[in-house]
C-alpha cells in the first residue's frame, strides 16, 4: 500500500511516501481502509527530528484517520462498519492514518453515527474531538449562555472547531487569535467577535484581571492559559488542551481561591470508551446543523502531506487539512 513514512536515522529526518504493507502489533487488531485522514499539530511534532513526540524510528504518520473495516475478528466491528480511528499511540508509535489501509486495537475505534460520513469525520478528526470533548466539560460544570465564551487559537483546528460547535448550540465565542486578517472568516465560523491575542486579559499591574469569560476553551497553553485564568468570571471554568505556546504555566492560587474558578484538562489520547462514546453521540447531533466545508484548508494527497506539515508548523493554515490517500 501507499503511505506517507517518517523515519529518522542519526539526527536527519525523511519524509517520504513510499510501498509499506499495513503490520498488525496484535492478531486481534483491525484493518482499516483509509478514506480519510487529517492532520494535526501533533504530526507537525512527530515529522520533526529530533522528535519529542514520535517514540520509533521509522512510521506512518497520522495520529487518526476514518474509513471501513475491512477485516475483524471483533464481532462488535464486523467488515463493513463505518470507523473513526484515533487515539493511543497511533501515529506516534505506531503506524497511523497517512495510508491506504491502518491496523488499530478495537479501542481506537469509534461508529460514526449515522448522520457522520468518514470525510466529515476527518474535518472533525482529533482536533473536532477535542472541541467537543472540551464543550460537554464546560457544558457539565455549568457553562452559561449570559456571557462570552472566549477560544484561543481560533484559527486552528480545534479552536475553529469550538467556535463553530459553540455557536451552533447557542453560546456567545469569543475568537482569540494571532492571524486577526481571518477575522471574517471567524465571524462566519460562529464567533461574536474576534480579539488579537493579546486582548484576553487586562489590567497586567494587578493580580486579578477585570471578570470578561463566563468559560474558554484553550488550544494555546503557556502564558495565553495564565491570562485566561485570570479574566473568568466568578465559578467559570477553563477547558485546556494545548501546548503550542509552551508546557509551562506560570500562576498564582489567586483564580482558584478568590473566584472559584476551575482548570478542566482535554485528553483525546488516552479517552476512556464512555468519553469516546459521549463526544461523538453529541458530534453525530450536531453535526447535520453544521456546513463542515468550509473548515476545509485544503484537501493533500500523500504526496502533498509534508507541504501540509511545513504550512502548520509556520502558523500558515485555518481549519482542518484533509489527507485523501486513494493513488492520484
Amino acid at each position: 500500500m501507499k503511505a506517507f513514512l517518517v523515519s529518522e536515522s542519526d539526527g536527519a529526518l525523511r519524509c517520504e511516501v513510499g510501498d509499506t504493507p499495513p503490520v498488525a502489533k496484535e492478531p486481534s487488531d483491525i484493518l482499516v481502509k483509509v478514506d480519510y485522514s487529517g492532520v494535526n499539530f501533533k504530526d507537525a511534532l512527530v515529522a520533526m527530528a529530533p522528535s519529542r513526540v514520535r517514540r520509533v524510528a521509522r512510521l506512518v504518520g497520522g495520529v487518526d484517520a476514518a474509513g471501513v473495516v475491512a477485516e475483524s475478528s471483533n464481532a462488535e466491528l464486523p467488515v463493513g462498519t463505518r470507523v473513526a480511528v484515533h487515539g493511543g499511540d497511533l501515529g506516534v508509535a505506531r503506524d497511523g492514518g497517512f495510508a491506504q489501509y491502518v491496523y488499530a486495537p478495537s479501542k481506537f475505534l469509534n461508529v460514526l453515527p449515522g448522520s457522520i460520513s468518514t470525510r466529515d469525520a476527518m474535518v472533525i478528526g482529533t482536533a473536532g474531538f477535542t472541541a467537543m470533548a472540551s464543550v460537554l466539560a464546560l457544558e457539565a460544570h455549568g457553562l452559561s449562555r449570559d456571557g462570552e465564551v472566549l477560544v484561543s487559537g481560533a484559527t486552528g483546528g480545534v479552536g475553529s472547531l469550538a467556535v463553530t460547535f459553540l455557536a451552533a448550540k447557542g453560546y456567545h465565542p469569543v475568537a482569540s487569535t494571532g492571524s486577526l486578517h481571518e477575522s471574517g472568516w471567524l465571524t462566519q465560523r460562529g464567533a461574536s467577535r474576534v480579539i488579537g491575542r493579546d486582548e484576553i486579559s487586562d489590567r497586567p499591574d494587578r493580580v486579578m484581571g477585570s471578570e470578561r469569560w463566563v468559560g474558554a476553551v484553550d488550544c494555546i497553553g503557556g502564558d495565553t492559559l495564565q491570562q485566561i485564568l485570570r479574566s473568568l468570571f466568578y465559578g467559570g471554568a477553563v477547558a485546556a488542551s494545548g501546548l503550542v505556546a509552551g508546557t509551562d504555566l506560570h500562576t498564582t492560587i489567586y483564580p482558584f481561591i478568590t473566584r472559584a474558578v476551575s482548570l478542566l484538562g482535554i485528553d483525546a489520547v488516552e479517552s476512556r470508551r464512555a468519553t469516546r462514546d459521549s463526544v461523538w453521540s453529541a458530534l453525530g447531533v450536531l453535526v447535520p446543523m453544521i456546513d463542515l466545508d468550509p473548515l476545509i484548508d485544503r484537501i493533500a494527497t500523500l504526496s502533498k502531506v509534508a507541504g501540509a506539515l511545513d504550512a502548520m508548523r509556520a502558523g500558515q493554515t485555518r481549519g482542518r487539512i484533509l489527507v485523501d490517500p486513494a493513488p492520484s
